[in-house]
Parts: structure tokens; C-alpha cells; sequence
């Protein structure tokens, strides 16, 4: 019974985010076909902004209005509207509109504005419907919120999604090239249409909408505890074991005043400290650093660039993974964690800054530098995130409403910080994967 939970706390993080990712790494096969050609990403920065609106609101009725909200039923109907938007997606990405005097991809981005609805909600329902269950859940469940940008980016390997190859400038370039230098970059044909990947990413919110309608079936039948009343029935949950229990025959006095000790109440101060930390790991993971990754890999090669997309996707989960093993509650190890990811960020935005030119360019250990800068960024920082997720899981069901707002505030502000300096000022300068425009 315990696995089962597992796999559906798990299937449930799957479900928070996949949709948005899954648009993102799609978005070198739809910029071709779609009026706003390379300007779709800040279009997609912008609407995942606007749809803050909805954790917003969670937020504000959990405050002004405490107990009326109920985030079982806000679940189904956000997890069914990201159902319908993606099976829209599929048949309709294409569909345009003139507005104005120009022609835009209205039935695009509104789908797109309904998927940053749904999975910016999630942070404030499905986190705090978590205190249904034992801690170590939540660990599962942000394991399968790794899950959520990894799945995507290997259905876009796998469907070819980005691939180049350095052709020569002679040759008839497509609306998917650019060219400069002797070579020019040739975006390859996928191998299954942008359709069947939105269809997959339906399939996977219906996975998630099946796995909730069980858990939370599960979750009334075996009596588990009503985040709104605290009461918990020891005799149907199988999982009690979370709860203290009075230890026979004198048994491990010691572990229960670890435990006692793991699960204090933190002071104001250091509920400041935590919220402060979150919001800065989520600002650097969700938005600056992801602003500039082609910047500081693309000019070490396109290889580099997928390499190091891919695995700092699979260092997410396995973070998780350790998290639930090695969990550690001390905020000073939290805050020195933050560091030292901060301080790999910094390589990295620093690498961003110096494309086309970054240090080592002509040599492998430079390409090398980056994939690991990469993995060990998003695996301790992924880390922290959880190990604060417990933290705040033990102060409570109002602890997590607010962990998932300022989990989105922290990602707003970074995003609103990097698109004027990706998109305005233009601080930085793309490389390119098949010519160096390096002096020798």
C-alpha cells in the first residue's frame, strides 16, 4: 500500500508542470510555423506571468476566507481544463487571427495562457493537499514534479525535436535555418508531428487526473487526516507510522527526541529566512538561469547544449530521490546548499555573459565544465526545494499555501527580471553551433 501511494504521489508532481515544460521544449518545431517566429518565448515568459492570477487568488481566499476553499474540487477542474487545453493544442496550434494590423497565433497562446493557468495553480492546491499524507509523500511528490520537465524532454529527443546539422551555405536554406560563416544550421525534420506530442501531454494530465481521483478516493476510504479539521483515524491507515507513537518497553528513547527535535516549530525570524531562501531558488532554477541556458552552452556546440538539458532534467528527480534517503532539516545546511548553488549559477550566468566567447571554447574540457556546472546546479538547488518542502510540511496546511505562492512569486520576479535584459537591452549575444566568430 505504501509503494502504491508512492506512485501516485509521484503521478500527481508529474501532473504540476509537464504541460507548460512539454510546450517549451516544443517551441524549435512551432516557431517556424507561427507569426511571432523567435519572439514566442517572451510571448510564453509573459503569459506564464499573467497566469499568476491564479495562485493569486488561491492565496488570497486561503486568508481572507480560511477553510472555504477545499483543494480537492479546485484540483479536478484545473487538471481537466489542462486536459481539454492540451487536446485543443493539438488540433488548433496553427489556427491564426489578425489583431490589429498584424497576424497573431491567438488560439495558440490562449491555450497557452490556460496551461500557465492550470500549472501555476498547482503550486498553491496540490502542495497543500499533500498534509493529507506522511512527509516522506511529499518527497514523492516532488520526484514526480522532477519528472515533469524530464518526460517532455525525452518524448523531444526522442522525436528528433532541435536536432542540427552544419550544412554547407551553398545549399537551399528553409524557413529553419540561419545562416553565418561557411556552414549554416539546418534544423531537421521531427519524426512525429507537434499533434501527437500535445496528445502525449493530455495523456499525461489524464494520468495525473486518474491518479488524484484515486487518491483522494484512498485518502476518505482509509480515514487519513482532514488537513482542515487535523483529525486523523489510526485504525484504517496503514501509514501511521509517521504519527508518535508511545515506544514499548522503553524502547529508543533517543530517536524519539530526534524526531521531536526534527519536527519543532521554527521562530519567525526563521520562517522569514526560509521563505526568503525559497524564493531565491526558485527565481534562479525556474526563470534566470533557464533565460540564459542556450546562451552559455550553444557555444560550445549544439551537443553540449541537449547534453546538458537533458541530464541537469534527470538531476532534478534523483535530487528528490536523495532528499527522501539523506534528508537533512538544518537551516544552516539549507543556506549553505543555497550557496554553493548560487555560486555554480553564477559560472554559469557569467559563461552567458561572455557568449559567443566563454573561456575554453576550443577546448573539450570547457564543453565538459558547463554539463557539470549544469547538473550540479539544478541537483542542489532541487535539493534545497525539497528539504524546505518538509520543513514547511511539518508548520502545516498554511505553511504550504504560502510555500507554493512564493514559490511562483520567486519565479515571476526572476522572469520579470531577465526579459528586459534577454529581450531590450539585449545583454546577451547568441553563439552558434556550426561557425565560431571568435578572433583566433
Amino acid at each position: 500500500m505504501a509503494v502504491v501511494l508512492h506512485i501516485l504521489s509521484c503521478l500527481l508532481g508529474l501532473g504540476s508542470w509537464v504541460a507548460i515544460n512539454g510546450v517549451w521544449v516544443e517551441l524549435p518545431l512551432l516557431v517556424p510555423h507561427t507569426p511571432e517566429g523567435w519572439e514566442l518565448p517572451s510571448y510564453l515568459s509573459l503569459l506564464i506571468q499573467f497566469a499568476n492570477i491564479g495562485p493569486l487568488a488561491v492565496t488570497l481566499i486561503h486568508k481572507f476566507c480560511p477553510g472555504r476553499l477545499r483543494e480537492g474540487p479546485v484540483i479536478f477542474v484545473i487538471l481537466a481544463v489542462g486536459i481539454a487545453s492540451c487536446v485543443l493544442l493539438a488540433f488548433l496550434w496553427q489556427e491564426t487571427s489578425w489583431v490589429g494590423s498584424s497576424r497573431r497565433s491567438t488560439a495558440l497562446l490562449s491555450l497557452i495562457f490556460f496551461l500557465s493557468l492550470v500549472d501555476c495553480t498547482s503550486s498553491v492546491t496540490f502542495l497543500p493537499y499533500m498534509t493529507r499524507l506522511r512527509p516522506d509523500y511529499l518527497i514523492s511528490y516532488f520526484i514526480g514534479e522532477g519528472l515533469s520537465g524530464l518526460m517532455p524532454a525525452l518524448l523531444a529527443l526522442i522525436q528528433g525535436v532541435g536536432v542540427v546539422n552544419c550544412e554547407p551555405m551553398n545549399r537551399t536554406e528553409s524557413n529553419e535555418s540561419y545562416a553565418t560563416g561557411n556552414l549554416t544550421a539546418v534544423y531537421q525534420p521531427a519524426r512525429f508531428p507537434a499533434w501527437g506530442f500535445f496528445l502525449f501531454l493530455a495523456g499525461m494530465m489524464g494520468l495525473c487526473l486518474i491518479a488524484f481521483t484515486t487518491l483522494h478516493k484512498m485518502s476518505k476510504e482509509l480515514g487519513l487526516q482532514d488537513a482542515g479539521k487535523g483529525k486523523r483515524r489510526m485504525k484504517k491507515d496503514p501509514w501511521s507510522k509517521g504519527i508518535m507513537q508511545k515506544p514499548m518497553m522503553g524502547e529508543d528513547e533517543t530517536k524519539t527526541k530526534v524526531v521531536k527535535k526534527e519536527t519543532r516549530k521554527y521562530s519567525t525570524w526563521e520562517k522569514v529566512f526560509i521563505y526568503l531562501v525559497l524564493a531565491w531558488v526558485n527565481a534562479l532554477t525556474n526563470a534566470v538561469l533557464p533565460s540564459v541556458q542556450t546562451y552559455s552552452c550553444i557555444p560550445y556546440g549544439g551537443r553540449i547544449y541537449h547534453l546538458a538539458a537533458t541530464l541537469a532534467a534527470i538531476a532534478n528527480p534523483v535530487a528528490c530521490g536523495i532528499a527522501m534517503y539523506l534528508p537533512s532539516r538544518r537551516l544552516l545546511t539549507v543556506g549553505s546548499l543555497t550557496v554553493i548553488g548560487s555560486s555554480i549559477g553564477s559560472y554559469i550566468m557569467g559563461m552567458a555573459v561572455l557568449s559567443p566567447c566563454p573561456p575554453l571554447l576550443r577546448d573539450h574540457t570547457g564543453g565538459v565544465l558547463i554539463v557539470v556546472a549544469w547538473v550540479l546546479f539544478v541537483g542542489v538547488l532541487s535539493y534545497v526545494k525539497v528539504i524546505i518542502g518538509v520543513i514547511l510540511r511539518n508548520e502545516g496546511h498554511s505553511a504550504l499555501v504560502w510555500c507554493g505562492a512564493v514559490v511562483q512569486l520567486g519565479s515571476m520576479l526572476g522572469a520579470l527580471t531577465m526579459f528586459p535584459l534577454v529581450n531590450v537591452y539585449a545583454m546577451f549575444q547568441s553563439g552558434d553551433s556550426c561557425n565560431e566568430r571568435c578572433p583566433q
